[in-house]
């Protein structure tokens, strides 16, 4: 007999599957970028500005991160907040299935979401375009997993810190913005002056960008950036747990 947990998750599974915005933009979204982005002539060009590199070549670790951030600030905190705010976690908490079963499940689906946009990424600059795969594949699968519940501990403190949906999905749209730009979704991080790349390194996403970056081209992620990515997820899953309410 499956366990509540489980059960919880096999029925969060169903219901996610039936969520065909979600699925699109989390699994989808970015590689349709990262193709539009690959038609244009300039990006397909080696740049020595670039260290012999093209923008194309930049923009998968984009859309990598793009995958993470829209699940973790558009996908995530809608569906948490909607339950809280409809009665839902409170009625769970006199059953023997505990609301933190549910929101561990929509914690995996969205990670695991948002690392097979990141694999699909990865094939898409590989097949179309001829992006090398990560030259440091641990490197970049330790990069990968900690930008993940980063993006997710974000998504968490957002569903935290807000009594509604509308609330949720207002906070989420600010902070999704400036995300991006940290990313490097309008212009890569290694194409920014160096001044303001030193600014967005500091940052979780600018930090994750520098890691796959790094990883990527044959090295190590780099324990800066690794660290500045593992001190925000501390952050912010600390600020989670502090400030989140069931009800």
């Amino acid at each position: 007999m499956p366990s509540p947990a489980a059960a919880v998750l096999r029925t969060e599974s169903r219901l996610f599957t039936r969520e065909p915005g979600s699925l699109f933009w989390i699994l989808v979204f970015p590689s349709v970028l990262l193709t539009i982005l690959g038609l244009v002539p300039s990006f397909r060009v080696v740049s020595d500005d670039l260290g012999g590199r093209r923008v194309i070549d930049l923009y998968v670790p984009v859309a990598v991160l793009l995958a993470m951030i829209v699940a973790g600030l558009q996908a995530m905190p809608p569906v948490l907040t909607g339950y809280r705010e409809r009665g839902i976690l409170r009625r769970m908490s006199t059953t023997p299935v505990r609301p933190a079963a549910l929101l561990t499940a929509q914690l995996v689906l969205h990670g695991a979401a948002a690392l097979l946009s990141a694999l699909l990424a990865l094939a898409v600059g590989r097949i179309a375009y001829g992006v090398e795969l990560p030259r440091q594949p641990v490197g970049y699968l330790l990069a990968l997993v900690l930008t993940t519940a980063g993006a997710l501990a974000l998504g968490a403190t957002v569903c935290a810190v807000s009594r509604t949906q509308k609330i949720a999905t207002a906070i989420g749209s600010v902070v999704f913005f400036p995300a991006m730009f940290t990313a490097g979704v309008w212009l890569p991080v290694q194409a920014m002056p160096d001044m303001l790349q030193r600014i967005v390194g500091f940052t979780p996403f600018g930090a994750a960008s520098e890691a796959l970056d790094r990883a990527a081209a044959g090295g190590w992620p780099g324990w800066t950036a690794i660290g500045v990515t593992a001190l925000w997820t501390a952050l912010l899953t600390g600020v989670a747990v502090r400030w989140f309410r069931w009800e």
